[in-house]
């Protein structure tokens, strides 16, 4: 899996692409995160992404052209047929008014190949990217963010996590997901069986759990489990 993000602000993905499962799983090779500056493919001098928008109003809006360049770059890199690759490469605009990001998302992104992802900022981005450029709107909840990028990082690690050999235990996660594709979640617990935050107060771990009887733990999953 390949991820491309488009994004004004780079320097805000490198840090922490470098630590824990997706540092490991980039060494692995399972993935490639290439981040690249929009303003390297503005068109004058200034390096301008953004202008006034038509109509008036507050803020700014981000220009189409930079961002339609950048697309045909990165497309420009992906195999010709007859392998049909450019049918396994999406580009996601984040906007509130997309698509709520969800696990069945999650998981029909993760067979992909690529996903290029369009991060904004400012007041918006010109209408014209979403209706001619992007393939898929996404929104990360009922909230407005000031950019796409920590949106692109949800993204990033939600996919990334349901790629084979990515998570170590991966007949667990299998486990876990239904046939639609959803994601089956319920409560964990672990040491100290009992928990005394203070004198007269106890938080017990439920005993189900520790009774070595794996069809009622499973049952007790079951039951206390939310499918998301």
């Amino acid at each position: 899996m390949k991820f491309d993000i488009i994004t004004i602000f780079p320097e805000i993905f490198k840090n922490y692409f470098n630590h824990s499962i997706l540092k490991k799983t980039k060494e692995k090779k399972l993935i490639k995160i290439e981040i690249h500056n929009l303003r390297d493919f503005a068109d004058d001098n200034h390096k301008t992404v953004d202008d006034k928008p038509f109509g008036g109003g507050r803020g700014m809006v981000m220009k189409i052209e930079p961002i339609y360049q950048c697309i045909q770059f990165l497309k420009s890199k992906i195999p010709a047929s007859p392998t049909n690759r450019q049918e396994k490469s999406k580009v996601i605009l984040f906007t509130p008014r997309g698509k709520k990001f969800n696990q069945k998302i999650a998981y029909s992104l993760s067979q992909l190949d690529q996903l290029i992802l369009i991060c904004g900022r400012y007041e918006g981005i010109d209408e014209r990217v979403a209706k001619n450029i992007a393939d898929i709107e996404l929104s990360m909840g009922d909230y407005v963010l000031m950019g796409g990028e920590l949106p692109a990082l949800t993204l990033i690690e939600a996919v990334t996590r349901l790629i084979p050999g990515v998570i170590g235990k991966s007949e667990l996660l299998g486990q876990r997901i239904t046939k639609q594709k959803n994601f089956i979640e319920y409560p964990q617990y672990t040491r100290p069986e009992l928990f005394e935050p203070k004198k007269g107060i106890k938080w017990q771990a439920p005993k189900i759990l520790l009774s070595g009887h794996q069809k009622k733990i499973e049952d007790w999953r079951k039951k206390h489990s939310k499918t998301i």
